[in-house]
């Protein structure tokens, strides 16, 4: 298993249709993010500074395909068609990223 950060910004004006679109996730999509490999997956929200961080825990051996995988999904394609415009990808992100990448620095089961 692997744990991983990700944090993107968030626009101001979306806040309120980011929760209520995340206070109600698809099933399709919920599904999706499971067959990718997918565990323990939470999103934070830090105002003012409308970061979100997400945190995941992923159980595959091949993330780049099982993303790829998630990413082929009809509905997955949907629910970023929804969000993704509401987000603003940090400058600093790496190449192909649209949440960045963080480095794991502490852990303490």
């Amino acid at each position: 298993m692997k744990r991983m950060g990700l944090c993107i910004g968030l626009k101001p004006d979306a806040i309120p249709e980011y929760r209520e679109v995340h206070a109600a996730v698809w099933p399709e999509v919920l599904a999706a993010i499971t067959k990718a490999n997918i565990r323990n997956y939470s999103i934070f929200l830090r105002e003012p500074d409308n970061i979100l961080f997400a945190y995941l825990e992923y159980h595959g051996t091949d993330f780049a395909a099982d993303a790829a995988t998630m990413a082929e999904n009809l509905n997955m394609e949907r629910w970023w068609t929804i969000c993704d415009p509401m987000q603003v990808p940090l400058e600093t992100r790496g190449e192909g990223e649209w949440w960045a990448r963080m480095v794991e620095v502490f852990h303490h089961d």
